[in-house]
C-alpha cells in the first residue's frame, strides 16, 4: 500500500514538475515574442527611411541638350551651339537663357549680348514665351541695326528651338519696349528668325 502511495506521490511530484517548467518555458517564449516584436518593428521602421534615402540618392539633376545661337564673326548670321545644361530644379527655358547669356568662346562666332545683362525670367504659355530682362539689356547694348538685329535673333531663335514655343516677347524690367537701339519693333512676340541661320 505504501508503495503505491509513494507511486502516486512520484508521479504528482513529476506533472508538478513538468507544469512548472511549461509555465517557466512559456513565460520564456512570451518575453522573447515581445522582445522579438519589438525588434521588428525597429527594422521595419527604419527599413522605410533607408528607402526613402536611397530614393532622394537616385534623384539626379536633369540633363538636356539645347541649342543656342550667336552671332558669326561678320555679325551676319547665327550659329548654333550645342550644349548641354543641368536643369537642376528650373525649367528648360531659363537654362537655355543663362547658357545663352554665359556667352561663347566657340571660333568663329561673338558674343552681342552685353555681359551686364541679367535674365529675370522666362515664362511660356500658349505658344509665347515671355522673356524678362534687367535695364542693362539696353542701357549697355552697342551697336546699330545689324547687332540689334543679332542680339534679338539669338534670344529669339534660342528659344523657338523648343518646338512648344511658336513666338517670343522680350521685355526689358518687366515693361514691354518698342526697341532696343530704335531699329526692330519688340512691342509685340516675334517668331523664330530662321533667315538669320547659318
Amino acid at each position: 500500500m505504501m508503495k503505491k502511495y509513494v507511486r502516486y506521490a512520484m508521479l504528482g511530484l513529476a506533472i508538478f514538475a513538468l507544469a512548472l517548467l511549461a509555465g517557466c518555458g512559456s513565460e520564456t517564449a512570451g518575453k522573447g515574442t515581445a522582445d522579438g516584436s519589438s525588434s521588428s518593428a525597429i527594422q521595419a521602421e527604419s527599413a522605410p527611411a533607408a528607402t526613402s534615402s536611397s530614393q532622394g540618392t537616385e534623384k539626379k539633376p536633369q540633363k538636356l541638350t539645347i541649342k543656342v545661337y550667336y552671332p558669326d564673326e561678320q555679325g551676319m548670321k547665327l550659329i548654333a551651339d550645342k550644349r548641354t545644361v543641368t536643369l537642376d530644379g528650373q525649367e528648360k527655358y531659363t537654362a537655355a537663357m543663362e547658357s545663352l547669356l554665359e556667352g561663347t568662346k566657340e571660333k568663329g562666332q561673338t558674343n552681342i549680348i552685353p555681359k551686364q545683362a541679367k535674365l529675370r525670367s522666362v515664362k511660356v504659355e500658349n505658344g509665347t514665351a515671355t522673356v524678362d530682362f534687367t535695364g542693362d539689356l539696353r542701357k549697355d547694348f552697342v551697336g546699330g541695326s545689324t547687332g540689334e538685329t543679332m542680339l534679338v535673333g539669338s534670344v529669339v531663335d534660342t528659344l523657338t528651338e523648343f518646338p512648344e514655343v511658336k513666338k517670343v516677347q522680350i521685355l526689358i524690367d518687366g515693361q514691354k519696349v518698342e526697341s532696343l537701339s530704335g531699329h526692330m519693333d519688340l512691342s509685340q512676340p516675334m517668331g523664330r528668325m530662321a533667315d538669320l541661320l547659318k
